[in-house]
Order: C-alpha cells, then sequence, then structure tokens
C-alpha cells in the first residue's frame, strides 16, 4: 500500500491580485495534512472518502438556471487528478491498473467545517503524488505542480493555484501564477510530456526562509468562506471599475515584492509593515468591488492582535475563515490568545511545515 501526505496552507500576502498572471503572493505551507492511500486490486476500483462523504452538493443559479458548483466538491479534483496523471502515466509507458483509493483530511474540523487551509488544491497534489509514487513515475515537484494546476484547471476554472504550490513545496514561497489562455492553448498541440516540459510562463515558485524570530499566529472565525465563489464575485465586479482594479494590482504587486525582499533581508519590522500595508489594499478592493473580505468577525482578529504588537490580516479569500498574524515578541502572545477566545476567535496550533530533506 502506498501512503502519501501533503501539507494545508495559509496566504500571508497578495490574495486576489494573485489570480493574475505575473502578480506575486507569499504562502506559507502548515502541519495539517491530507493523506491518499492507494492499495492495487483486481477488475475494480474504488474512491473513499469518510470526511467529505456527507458534504452537501451546493449550487447556484446563472442566468436562472440552477447550475451545481463541483468546485466545492473534492471528489472531482481527484478525478481531475487521476485522469491527468494516468494520461501522463500511459506516455511513459505504464500499464494502468486498478486500485482503491483512500483519503482522509485534517484541514477541516470534525464536522466537515473548511477551516480554509487549502483542501481542494491539497486533495489533488495528494492524489497526483500518490499516484506518481504507484505507477514509478518519479515526478520533481515543478511536474507535481503541473498536474495538480491542470487538474484545477479543469474543475475550478479560477484561483492562482497558489496553495498547489504551497502543498507541493512546503515551508514559506513567493509565487506568482502562470498564463492560463496560454496553457489551454498548449493543451491542444502538446503531449502531456511536452507541456510539463515546457516553460510555463510568469509562473514563478520561490522557496523563502523566515527569519528565525519570526512567528506565525493562525485565529479562525468558525464561518467557512467559499474561495471560488468570492472570486467570481470579484471578477464580476472588477469589469465595471477596471482602472481602480488596476492600481490595485500594481499597489499589490509592489507590496508583496517589497515583503518578500524583506524575507530575504530578515527584516521582520518590514515584513509587519507589509502585512498592514495588504489588510489596507484588500480594503481598497473590497470598496471598488463591493464584496466583503474582512468579515466582522475577521476584523476584531486583526483589531485584538494589533493591540498586542501583532500585524494581522485576513488569509485567502476572506469572507470568513483565518486570519494571520506575524509578531517578533514571545510576550503578548497568550493574552491575545485569551482576548480572541473572549472574542469567539479559535486559535489554531499550526506550525510551518517544512517537507524532509532528502
Amino acid at each position: 500500500m502506498i501512503e502519501v501526505s501533503v501539507p494545508g496552507k495559509l496566504f500571508i500576502a497578495g490574495e486576489y491580485a494573485v489570480v493574475e498572471p505575473g502578480h506575486p503572493a507569499v504562502i506559507v505551507a502548515v502541519d495539517q495534512f491530507i493523506t491518499v492511500t492507494i492499495a492495487k486490486t483486481q477488475g475494480n476500483g474504488s474512491i473513499q472518502s469518510q470526511q467529505y462523504s456527507d458534504l452537501p452538493i451546493k449550487w447556484t443559479r446563472r442566468k436562472n438556471q440552477l447550475v451545481l458548483d463541483v468546485r466545492e466538491n473534492p471528489f472531482h479534483y481527484i478525478l481531475a487528478a487521476i485522469h491527468l496523471t494516468e494520461k501522463y502515466a500511459q506516455e511513459q509507458g505504464r500499464t494502468l491498473a486498478f486500485y482503491d483509493l483512500k483519503v482522509t483530511s485534517e484541514l477541516d474540523n470534525s464536522s466537515g467545517r473548511k477551516y480554509g487551509l487549502g483542501s481542494s488544491g491539497a486533495v489533488t497534489v495528494a492524489t497526483v503524488k500518490a499516484l506518481d509514487a504507484f505507477y514509478g513515475l518519479g515526478m520533481d515537484q515543478m511536474t507535481v505542480f503541473k498536474i495538480s494546476a491542470l487538474a484545477h484547471l479543469e474543475v475550478q476554472g479560477n484561483g492562482s493555484c497558489g496553495d498547489i504550490a504551497a502543498s507541493c513545496y512546503g515551508g514559506w514561497i513567493a509565487f506568482s501564477t502562470f498564463d492560463p489562455q496560454w496553457v489551454k492553448t498548449a493543451q491542444e498541440t502538446l503531449t502531456m510530456t511536452e507541456l510539463l516540459q515546457a516553460t510555463w510562463p510568469q509562473l514563478m515558485i520561490q522557496p523563502l526562509a523566515a527569519p528565525k524570530n519570526l512567528r506565525l499566529l493562525i485565529g479562525w472565525t468558525g464561518s467557512p468562506a467559499s474561495t471560488s465563489d468570492l472570486v467570481d464575485q470579484v471578477h464580476e465586479s472588477k469589469e465595471h471599475r477596471q482602472e481602480r482594479y488596476r492600481e490595485f494590482l500594481a499597489d499589490s504587486r509592489q507590496c508583496v515584492e517589497e515583503m518578500i525582499q524583506a524575507f530575504n533581508q530578515k527584516n521582520i519590522p518590514l515584513i509587519k509593515e507589509k502585512i498592514i500595508e495588504n489588510r489596507g489594499l484588500l480594503h481598497r478592493l473590497t470598496r471598488i468591488t463591493g464584496v466583503v473580505i474582512e468579515t466582522p468577525a475577521l476584523k476584531t482578529m486583526c483589531d485584538l492582535a494589533t493591540q498586542y504588537h501583532g500585524a494581522a490580516k485576513s488569509s485567502g479569500a476572506g469572507g470568513g475563515d483565518c486570519g494571520i498574524v506575524i509578531t517578533d515578541q514571545k510576550t503578548g502572545i497568550l493574552p491575545l490568545m485569551s482576548a480572541w477566545e473572549k472574542a469567539e476567535i479559535i486559535p489554531l496550533p499550526l506550525h510551518v511545515y517544512h517537507y524532509p530533506q532528502n
């Protein structure tokens, strides 16, 4: 039996802008995992996920038509990951086999509510890595990323794939996404192997080393949010406010690039300054689009952190889920945890996860 575990993620800075090619974000992998096991069988196979078996299927209306939102259903990501990995395996001369695939997840709480740790990205990466081991393909991190990203494009259609990069590489990373139109066009003429070997325009995945005394704190509001739905709303709104949206993109790029430099310089005060600046940029995006990113609970979480000398903001799409705090002080952490709990903000005992070095 093959068993593969991959970490979840949290966005530190650059949300929303990162869905545009070439606009960077800082992301971190955290030590909560999705695990995929594969056992060879004969005649037929199965896919099992106890965590997701009872999830409701969400739907919405588009042009007065009821539409199922497959992007919230992890089985679609698993199936897309299987299809694309096996296509690559066949090009590498492997004979396809039957197997039982089982998923277990720590990225949600016991009732199945999401923490916002990138479960759809992590389950995609875990599936690709498990099949890589099953078929003996010997993929490197970039190949795993690209197949997982292709699976996400197939199912979700929007999003940056930054969560996939964090699950593939671990630790702290600077990331900017590729040109999706180039990839879709290339898929029409290239084999899977050729596409995976090609340079994807504007893709950047750069490991970062965090300063020794930097501390990352995470608070959960208890209110799950749909990333794909929120990204949809922002994109629908931006069409009417293109100039202000372009200004947001330019300012986000500069802010995150300066944060990346601060990581490289081990400059914690500057990292904190850029966290605060990025929070303000997300407030501006809300004014531009009307999409609520920092909910009242997230505002409370951030404002309390500021009182205890931390730099705080929402993480990821916002609308609920988690917020993050960067601090360089031991003092103030326990009082902040207590203040959060009184405000019904749940501190998550998560740590940065690095893959073991070979």
